[in-house]
């Protein structure tokens, strides 16, 4: 089996024989790879270090919208439906480039993103940093809103 039946040439205008452009189809390791934008990461080992860095805070970042609360109580229904509304479309927009990069078949782009989204559920998500069952957290503050699994977030869980 040669190397070009786990590749397929990617859809654009015909390169030349000696540039043209593979698109993997099965998972592989390696720092060559293609991520997200076109000649990114390359082939120098720190921007595919960077690279993985970079999925790893989407991931993270799509856990922290996930749970995070930045509406106030106080909010007017339209600003807060707004608000709630942007929040989602950016969660949405990150988690779709989190998939994006997976999609390289990349095997360190796919740790890194399971990785953020597994250190951001453990710090944003789970119980570890979550308050006491009786509704005052270690911080003193009161969390009496609490609902299963946690506390309220501003967006409902993400549901595949």
């Amino acid at each position: 089996m040669n190397h070009s039946d786990h590749m397929m040439p990617m859809a654009g205008p015909s390169p030349t024989r000696r540039n043209k452009m593979m698109m993997h189809m099965t998972f592989y390791w390696g720092k060559d790879a293609l991520i997200l934008f076109s000649g990114w990461p390359g082939t120098r080992t720190e921007m595919y270090v960077l690279a993985l860095v970079f999925v790893f805070l989407l991931a993270f970042l799509v856990e922290w919208l996930s749970g995070c609360r930045l509406i106030r109580k106080d909010a007017g229904r339209v600003g807060a439906g707004l608000i709630q509304t942007a929040m989602h479309g950016v969660r949405a927009g990150l988690a779709y480039m989190v998939m994006l990069a997976v999609m390289s078949f990349n095997g360190g782009v796919f740790l890194a993103a399971v990785a953020g989204h597994a250190v951001g559920f453990l710090v944003f998500g789970s119980r570890v940093f979550k308050k006491d069952d009786d509704g005052v957290g270690l911080d003193g503050g009161d969390y009496r809103h609490r609902r299963a699994g946690g506390l309220r977030s501003d967006l409902p869980p993400i549901s595949c």
